[in-house]
This record gives structure tokens, sequence and C-alpha cells, in this order.
């Protein structure tokens, strides 16, 4: 697990408005993000994405108000390998906000998705934060081990494992309780996403684990692609950091 950074700035990011979700995205930005991943060649990579904002993946209707503020692709699609993880850092102000607020970027709510008409088709999991962006890093990984208990957590019917760690953020109140209002079931059952768990809350770390596909016989290299989106959704400003997995593996 990465050192813990020291923030001191907000980030965000923009790119054109997304119909589906009303506004306009502001053309500014403030603050600095930086993503490192080198992709590998693989038979299997996708055509270019298109710009603009990934398609919502939220569960309820919008609501009057709801746009779009900013967004960006942060890392377009890769294979995060052992040796070559997606690595986002996000500098933010402590506190963020004064009490009773959480001091740090602190998750809200989880969603997903299917996308299986775009090119390449691909299923999604929004992590949405409030405060601002965390830092986070994106790997596949063996097995998904518990912090900081080192157990490992259990992700049956699935052939690899993505482990999300967020760096200076939490996943609860100040009262200690979680902060987290919604979330999908644990087991989502979708072609490239098979189930999620969470794996820890922990000194400013908040890890999850994604299941990605069926087994196989044998364990390809998945691309995957990183969207961040400052947005208002249901009333609530929110930072999200949207994770998509190709599933053109598994068509």
């Amino acid at each position: 697990m990465p050192l813990l950074l020291i923030p001191t700035l907000a980030a965000s990011a923009c790119s054109p408005w997304d119909p589906n979700l009303g506004g306009n995205a502001s053309p500014s930005a403030t603050g600095t993000a930086t993503a490192t991943a080198s992709p590998s060649p693989t038979p299997t990579s996708p055509a270019s994405p298109s710009p603009g904002t990934p398609p919502p993946d939220e569960t309820s209707p919008p609501q009057s108000g709801d746009r779009v503020i900013s967004s960006r692709i942060s890392q377009d699609w890769v294979w995060p390998g052992p040796d070559q993880p997606i690595s986002v850092v996000h500098d933010n102000p402590v506190p963020i906000a004064p009490p009773p607020e959480p001091p740090i970027p602190y998750l809200y709510s989880i969603g997903v998705g299917e996308h299986p008409s775009d090119t390449p088709p691909y299923d999604q999991m929004s992590f949405k934060f409030k405060g601002g962006f965390p830092g986070y890093e994106l790997m596949f990984v063996p097995e998904l081990d518990s912090d900081a208990s080192g157990l490992p957590v259990p992700m049956p019917g699935t052939s690899r494992i993505l482990r999300a760690v967020f760096n200076v953020a939490q996943a609860h109140t100040e009262q200690g309780e979680s902060s987290v209002v919604s979330a999908p079931p644990a087991f989502i059952g979708y072609d490239a996403i098979t189930r999620y768990a969470p794996a820890g809350d922990f000194e400013g770390y908040v890890t999850y684990g994604i299941g990605v596909g069926r087994p196989m016989d044998t364990v390809p290299q998945t691309l995957v692609r990183v969207y961040e989106v400052e947005k208002i959704e249901q009333g609530q400003r929110l930072f999200v950091v949207a994770i998509q997995i190709d599933a053109s593996l598994w068509r």
C-alpha cells in the first residue's frame, strides 16, 4: 500500500456536456491530477472511446437541477497489471470542510451499470465521493486482502480481482458510522463485473475489490478505463470515480 499523501489543493477537470444528465460541463478546472499506467499489447485491444461523460448508472430517475459540472478521462483503456497499476493523485486541503463534515473526501454512494451497445461493451462501477476527488490506485491482484487485518476477502465466481484503493479518503462519518447511503448488493452478475466487496476503511485508505468476469480456462488481460465526473445528482454535489471494465471477453 502506498504512503499516505499530504494534501494541499483541490482538483477537477472537464469534457463535453452529457445530454443524459442535463446541464453544461464547465470549461474550467482547478488543481492537478496525475495518472500513470502503460498499456500492454493485447489482441483484444478495443477501439478508442468516444469523448464525453460516461452514461449514468443511477438507480433513481434524474431530478430537475441534476447536471455535470466537469468530466475527464483520467486513464484511457489499459491493463493495470501488478507492474503497471493505474495511479492518480489528487491533492486536497485538509480539512476540506469544518465539522461535523469529515475532514477528507468521503464515500457517499456506489452505482453500477451495463453498457452493452458501446464499443467496446463495458460494465461500470462508480464510487461517488463528497468533498473532492480522492487519489486512487487500481491493480489486478490474485487475492483481495482486508486492510488492516490482512485476511483474505472471499470473491467467488470471478476470473480475476481488480483492487481499488482510494487514498486520503474515508467511508465513515465523524461519529464512526458508515457514510455510504446507497450501494448495490454484493452480487452484481454482469458480464464483466460479477461482484464487489469492501476490504478496508483504515487510516485514510478505502479499499474495494471488483470481481471481474466469469472464470475462464485462461486469464487474458482485461482493459480498464477511468472517468472522473464532478456533478450535481439528486441535490448532492458528488465527485465520481467511474471505473469501466471491458466486457468483450465474455460476449
